[in-house]
């Protein structure tokens, strides 16, 4: 689904992968070799290029914690990301306003659980509930993405921004344990 980042040579560019370590935080709480928990924050223009690069950007973050591109739970995830931020552009955006990305990741020794959370500064037009989201037409060109969402996670829903308008709208994957390399 998506594509791994190289250079010139075909191996992976380490100044891309480099560069976003600064937006890696490590929890302390998670020391143990049992639990391990990685979150990456971003925020990013609402446009349709800011939406891509959060998506390539969660792709890459996602390879580096130990969930690697081709993957089902990979490529889940990766969907989406994409589809949550192309909402946030297309439904949420605000001119002059930008969308935050957090990805989370909690892995322990029986299961790993993936949450994507993007928020928006639009808070008079908010998603439907969970289950109230009915298939669309057959002619209508958009209109999926949150059926794609609430078909490939595990839970989804929304709620308003804690800090100021607009809403948060966040979903959960869980899939077996993976070991979630140490960066």
């Amino acid at each position: 689904m998506t594509s791994k980042p190289t250079g010139a040579t075909g191996t992976p560019n380490p100044t891309q992968l480099i560069a976003l370590r600064h937006h890696l935080v490590d929890n302390p709480g998670a020391s143990s070799a049992a639990t391990a928990q990685r979150t990456f924050e971003m925020r990013f223009t609402s446009t349709p290029r800011g939406a891509r690069l959060a998506r390539r950007l969660a792709a890459v973050r996602l390879d580096a914690w130990g969930i690697p591109y081709g993957s089902d739970a990979h490529d889940a995830i990766v969907l989406i990301v994409a589809e949550l931020t192309a909402n946030a552009v297309v439904h949420g955006h605000v001119p002059g306003r930008d969308f935050h990305l957090r990805l989370h990741l909690h892995a322990d020794a029986r299961s790993t659980t993936a949450r994507a959370e993007v928020t928006d500064t639009r808070g008079e037009r908010v998603p439907p509930r969970p289950g109230a989201t009915a298939p669309a037409p057959e002619v209508a060109e958009s209109g999926r993405g949150l059926l794609l969402v609430a078909g490939l996670a595990t839970r989804w829903d929304w709620h308003p921004r804690p800090d100021g308008p607009g809403k948060t709208v966040w979903a959960e994957c869980e899939f077996p344990a993976v070991t979630v390399t140490q960066h």
